[in-house]
């Protein structure tokens, strides 16, 4: 049974719904479980104990959420010291609300958190083009959500539900790569 942890933070609601869509797939996968934690409740011990980390993040300014950074200092710094996470399963999505059509700054957010879980030695799981939803909540890194519309106008309710459909099957595919690489040692230092 592959455990995923998901690690995010929010700030009007719309990566915490994320967040919750991406457990959802996790749990759809026969015998996987999803651990749901905000950046700042997120402790060492629930990441050394998961097969997975997907890191989930608001666009701030074209970066991740300062919530998710903290975290990745606070938490994910020691454990890159002590190779703790090398060979483990990693994977991000973001939501934006800015202009652009991937709510502008996502596809930085989500290469700024997917440069962090390389360094951390992780294996990354990318969202392929043929998901479904991917025109409207895709892109190869992740998926994304968007809460305005092409104006700039708020979508009422935050993301709508068909701009995260990816998000629940992202969720999927990483619990079941998390569960074809649990236990086994495919990276080692010489």
């Amino acid at each position: 049974m592959a455990k995923v942890m998901i690690v995010y933070a929010s700030d009007y609601g719309s990566t915490k719904k994320m967040a919750e869509k991406v457990a959802q797939g996790v749990e759809s996968v026969p015998g996987a479980e999803a651990l749901v934690r905000t950046a700042e409740e997120a402790t060492a011990e629930e990441v050394i104990s998961s097969d997975a980390l997907i890191l989930g993040s608001p666009v701030h300014m074209g970066s991740m959420d300062r919530r998710v950074k903290g975290f990745i200092d606070r938490v994910c710094g020691g454990l890159w010291m002590e190779d703790k996470l090398v060979g483990r399963v990693g994977a991000v999505f973001a939501s934006g609300g800015g202009f652009g059509n991937a709510g502008c700054g996502c596809e930085l957010t989500m290469l700024s958190m997917l440069n962090n879980l390389a360094e951390l030695g992780m294996l990354i799981v990318p969202l392929p083009k043929n998901t479904s939803g991917f025109p409207k909540g895709g892109l190869q890194w992740g998926p994304y959500g968007r809460s305005l519309t092409e104006t700039g106008e708020p979508m009422e309710g935050g993301v709508p539900e068909e701009r995260i459909e990816t998000a629940f099957f992202h969720g999927a595919n990483v619990a079941r790569v998390a569960e074809a690489v649990k236990g086994r040692e495919l990276l080692r230092s010489s």
